[in-house]
């Protein structure tokens, strides 16, 4: 399959228009419906391609739609400020922007409202639930990156809350990596 045949918004076609064919894993989730917004889990081998079936998940999401919002999930800061800088360059010059958010204050962050992507971590996300964020509606699309976490004993529990809470009141595009 072709890149240039996924109906993606021109951002995401003129960041990567060196790529001219996806990976087996990416067309194995085009296939399954990642562009109908259907909820997939992609199990896969480092630098595979998983990174790139988030973004066509998250470029489809807030490009369809005005006020559209995504989450991309992550365990660590670390992980939290390598995507952060990623998807900076992939909205460097289009209207969409990306916030990060590690969760070193309990607060309802009032300035999130005002992003596209919002890089958070598990305990941002669960501050911004605990505190009723009004935007949260606005969400179509969360990346649950290593979500194999959800076994971890201290991590997984809140992880596993945060998903359900999520999939109760606003039914998102769950993408598990």
């Amino acid at each position: 399959m072709n890149r240039s045949e996924l109906a993606l918004p021109n951002f995401f076609h003129q960041h990567y228009y060196n790529l001219t064919s996806l990976t087996p894993i990416q067309e194995k989730a085009i296939h399954a419906g990642l562009l109908q917004k259907q909820s997939l889990l992609i199990c896969a081998p480092t630098a595979s391609g998983k990174t790139l079936v988030a973004t066509m998940a998250i470029a489809n999401s807030i490009g369809s739609s005005e006020n559209s919002k995504a989450i991309y999930l992550v365990p660590l800061k670390a992980l939290a400020s390598e995507k952060y800088k990623e998807y900076q360059e992939l909205f460097k010059n289009t209207e969409y922007k990306v916030m990060i958010a590690t969760g070193d204050i309990d607060s309802d962050s009032p300035y999130l409202a005002n992003y596209n992507l919002l890089i958070l971590t598990t305990e941002k996300l669960d501050s911004l639930l605990r505190h009723r964020v009004s935007w949260i509606n606005q969400v179509n699309t969360i990346i649950i990156d290593e979500i194999h976490l959800l076994n971890d004993q201290s991590r997984g529990p809140t992880l596993e809350i945060i998903l359900t809470l999520l999939k109760t009141i606003i039914q998102p595009q769950l993408i598990g990596l």
